[in-house]
């Protein structure tokens, strides 16, 4: 039984409308420039996605330290070296996006293995599928507790990944379950946004830098999709 059946036509017309009226904005304005200007443009949206997707998960560079790092390898003065770690690590995995944008237009258990490797490198975070139960921060629901089962569903969510979806909802499908599964010890939101811009960036659609988005507010949504949304996994 296919258990993400239901995780399809999720946007209505007025908004897939207004979806590929930006997307096709974004095609003109950005990926029309020249090859330094696009570059200039991935290299905006990597600092500030390093940096805001580093913030949600209790980094305390800002913006200005996160563009000085990643742009002169100088690490902010009052931080450990873990943050500083965090934010590269980010944009290393961006780097490996943007160099290999066709590699993640179908997706598989490797690839996201990867990316989460990439994301949590000299993190004394364990790679690899997680084999024991973790527990989330603020709320009562409880990830499936075992490798085998997790690695069972999230290779079912890479067959639906690779079904003909939208690519948006594709996206947010990634970015929602991975979120959901938990399937490492540790980054699996981090891989979860990653994975998201990954898709998007492959089908030549505008990447999320979440610089706008809210942290708290952010990770009150994620606790009320995980306590709200039942999937019988």
């Amino acid at each position: 039984m296919d258990i993400f059946s239901d995780l399809k036509d999720i946007f209505q017309e007025e908004e897939l409308s207004l979806i590929e009226e930006i997307n096709h904005l974004y095609k003109n304005k950005i990926l029309g420039q020249t090859k330094t200007g696009i570059q200039k443009e991935f290299e905006r949206l990597t600092i500030e996605f390093s940096w805001k997707s580093s913030s949600i998960e209790g980094n305390t560079y800002t913006l200005l330290d996160t563009e000085r790092l990643l742009k002169e390898n100088i690490k902010a003065s009052g931080h450990n070296d873990d943050e500083a770690q965090m934010i590269l690590n980010h944009k290393k995995a961006m780097d490996f996006i943007l160099s290999n944008p066709n590699y993640f237009e179908d997706i598989s258990f490797v690839k996201i293995k990867e990316l989460h490797q990439i994301l949590t490198r000299n993190l004394s975070i364990k790679s690899g599928i997680r084999k024991s139960m973790v527990g989330i921060t603020g709320t009562n629901y409880r990830p499936l507790d075992n490798e085998f089962s997790i690695t069972d569903v999230l290779e079912k969510l890479v067959i639906n990944l690779n079904k003909n979806l939208n690519p948006v909802e594709k996206a947010l499908v990634a970015v929602s379950m991975i979120s959901y599964i938990q399937p490492f010890e540790d980054g699996n939101k981090r891989t979860a946004r990653m994975l998201g811009n990954a898709l998007l960036i492959a089908h030549q659609l505008i990447p999320v830098s979440f610089v706008g988005v809210n942290n708290l507010e952010y990770k009150k949504a994620i606790i009320l999709f995980y306590e709200k949304i039942v999937f019988y996994i």
